[in-house]
């Protein structure tokens, strides 16, 4: 499954992400199958903290046994791998201090991603402030909101590496989201692929990054904490451009 073929470039997509630690396998095939009726365009598993294989791999099955659509990892760590999913962000923590999360996690990961034949997805992961559980975890320097210039440096290096997707995250549940000020100058700057995740809680957030020019919007907390997961879905789908 060639994953970018799947997702159209033409207007912001919407991604779902799903975190294995918060979330029983039943939970998932409800959450699945009413974030596919509200038009989301695929879906990222992962998240800063996981249990095991196994309940990853439950999880994935769930959401595959629901939809026909992509489901990408979003690994911490080499344990957040499975042959079971469609394609992974092989992604390097760039603001990092700590190597393990810049290349060390990669280096052991990647026998593995060959050996599962998952389609890669080569990705700059940046955190910007305040960063949340995935800041604390990964040592990331983050980056400060009223610096969008630091940003746009730091994008630019992994495009330069090679990374097809630029991911700015301001941590899950984050009580503010990236700032659209910084979105607009990083996408002005770069060729590759940008994803905005964290903190997007609501529409009118969703709208702003969209227009500011994010490829992809990822939202977690904000779907999976609603009574309607088709209609808050919808309703970001409607904000986007």
């Amino acid at each position: 499954m060639n994953i970018e073929e799947l997702l159209d470039k033409e207007k912001t997509q919407h991604l779902s992400l799903i975190d294995p630690d918060e979330q029983s396998p039943s939970k998932v095939k409800e959450i699945a199958s009413e974030a596919e009726k509200g038009g989301t365009d695929a879906f990222m598993v992962g998240g800063s903290l996981v249990k095991g294989e196994s309940i990853l791999d439950k999880t994935v099955e769930a959401i595959k046994k629901t939809t026909e659509l992509p489901v990408i990892l979003f690994p911490q760590d080499h344990s957040g791998l499975t042959p079971k999913a469609d394609a992974v962000f092989f992604m390097s923590l760039l603001n990092s201090r700590e190597s393990m999360y810049t290349t060390g996690f990669q280096m052991r990961g990647a026998p593995l991603i060959k050996k599962f034949d998952l389609e890669v997805l080569p990705m700059a992961y940046l955190i910007v402030e305040p960063g949340g559980t995935v800041g604390y975890i990964g040592d990331a320097k983050e980056i400060p909101r009223e610096k969008p210039e630091i940003a746009v440096a730091y994008s630019l290096a992994g495009q330069y590496m090679g990374m097809d997707y630029i991911y700015l995250e301001a941590g899950s549940g984050a009580n503010k989201p990236v700032p659209p000020k910084m979105v607009k100058a990083v996408k002005e700057n770069i060729d590759a692929n940008l994803i905005v995740g964290g903190g997007i809680r609501n529409p009118k957030h969703a709208k702003a990054i969209s227009k500011a020019g994010a490829d992809f919007i990822v939202t977690g907390t904000a779907i999976e904490t609603k009574d309607n997961i088709k209609d808050a879905v919808s309703s970001f789908k409607e904000r986007i451009c």
